[in-house]
């Protein structure tokens, strides 16, 4: 059951991010003809993309693709060791990247709330609530942790995603 909510997040969350990256192509684009054919450009195009939506398509998918095995590995022992030692390892493996993305959680949720509970803005054309744009750190890298937590304590092998 846990599982089965945690993959409809994930599923959730790498929409959102992919969404994120076809409205990036699609500001830039825009930016680009209207510059080009109508001499204006759009106004948001650049604070929208640096705040909001490149750190949502940076981490809202990453626990998605960790499911899927699509991330980037560096291999240095077989897959599937046997025995004990095999475990360890396999273990190791889930937990060290779970503490550190815990850590970039903690820390990146510690300051988004920073930038929340003090009203910080990034004035521009539309004054932009950081703390809202820093939020999707602590979102993204969160739910990678409880994938990596699930997979370390259910036993499922990074090699059967």
């Amino acid at each position: 059951m846990l599982d089965k909510f945690l993959s409809k997040l994930e599923d959730i969350l790498h929409l959102a991010g992919c969404l994120a990256l076809v409205a990036v192509a699609a500001l830039i684009n825009g930016d680009i003809l209207l510059r080009l054919f109508a001499n204006r450009p759009v106004q948001i195009q650049f604070e929208l993309t640096e705040l909001f939506l490149m750190p949502a398509l940076a981490t809202l998918s990453l626990s998605r693709v960790f499911r899927d095995g699509g991330h980037l590995a560096l291999e240095f022992t077989a897959k599937d060791l046997p025995g004990l030692v095999g475990r360890v390892i396999s273990l190791m493996r889930l937990m060290l990247p779970a503490a550190f993305f815990a850590a970039v959680t903690y820390m990146s949720g510690k300051f988004a709330l920073e930038a929340i509970s003090h009203g910080d803005v990034e004035y521009g054309v539309i004054d932009w609530p950081l703390g809202w744009a820093y939020a999707v750190v602590p979102l993204g890298c969160g739910v990678l942790v409880l994938r990596l937590l699930h997979d370390a304590l259910i036993g499922r092998s990074v090699a059967a995603t």
